[in-house]
């Protein structure tokens, strides 16, 4: 069936922009992003839009539809009425270049600063071995296809921007999880310390762990419940029990 839908959409650039309302033609089964295509076939060419698998599997078209952060190519217009208008701006948290179209190099420079994983020294590829549950348990992590709206969804940088260069935000404190999870990683043996870098360098502590970005994870990854809580325990564990206590004390 086909209709009329009403699209309200942000134009406009890093300096100033506007909401500008459209009636756009939506037939049965799509998607918000197949309408921004239409718009831009038909009535505005020089609309920016990022995208580029249109599955939800390259996380490019990250947007808020209606004030939630989504992908844009999974969003059904089957989701709101007929007569509702169905508002999409570009990513709140990061700047905008144009339109849709937001500056997230922020999230790149932070990956920057996660030290990747260390492999074990006297073993070649090939000859790693693991037992299957420590695969299991940091393997939905894996899922994560950097759409980075659990960046844009996250307050503490949402609402202060000042927050940004002290922490990392969800999608890295996950990524330096999985690291200390992996059973191979040799960082620690070389004098690296994961998680109080977590604590120190990548701001964990900040977390306050409200779910909102396991709310918005398009691949359904449990973000808060499977990395930022372990990972605070470990920071709990390594900073509170009392023999470590004292052997800090004895270093001090």
């Amino acid at each position: 069936m086909v209709h009329q839908a009403h699209l309200r959409v942000w134009r406009g650039d890093s300096e100033s922009g506007e909401l500008r309302d459209y009636e756009v033609e939506a037939e049965e089964g799509e998607v918000v992003l197949d309408l921004l295509h239409r718009l831009q076939a038909t009535r505005c060419p020089d609309l920016a839009v990022r995208w580029n698998c249109k599955a939800g599997k390259c996380g490019s078209c990250s947007a808020e539809v209606n004030g939630r952060p989504r992908l844009t190519c999974m969003t059904r217009m089957s989701l709101f009425d007929p007569d509702e208008v169905v508002t999409v701006t570009p990513m709140r948290t990061f700047p905008v270049i144009k339109d849709l179209v937001c500056d997230v190099s922020y999230n790149y420079v932070k990956a920057r600063e996660v030290p990747a994983f260390t492999p074990p020294e006297g073993l070649e590829p090939g000859e790693y071995r693991m037992q299957q549950r420590d695969v299991e348990r940091s393997q939905e992590f894996r899922k994560c296809i950097e759409c980075f709206l659990c960046q844009d969804t996250c307050h503490v940088i949402r609402d202060h921007a000042e927050n940004k260069e002290s922490f990392s935000g969800p999608r890295f404190l996950m990524r330096v999880a999985e690291l200390e999870m992996h059973p191979l990683d040799d960082y620690a043996e070389r004098g690296g310390d994961r998680p109080e870098e977590a604590r120190g360098d990548h701001g964990l502590g900040m977390c306050n762990i409200t779910k909102c970005c396991t709310d918005v994870c398009p691949e359904h990854i449990q973000i808060t419940d499977n990395a930022l809580i372990p990972l605070k325990e470990r920071v709990a564990d390594r900073r509170y029990d009392p023999i470590l206590r004292l052997f800090r004390r004895k270093k001090e």
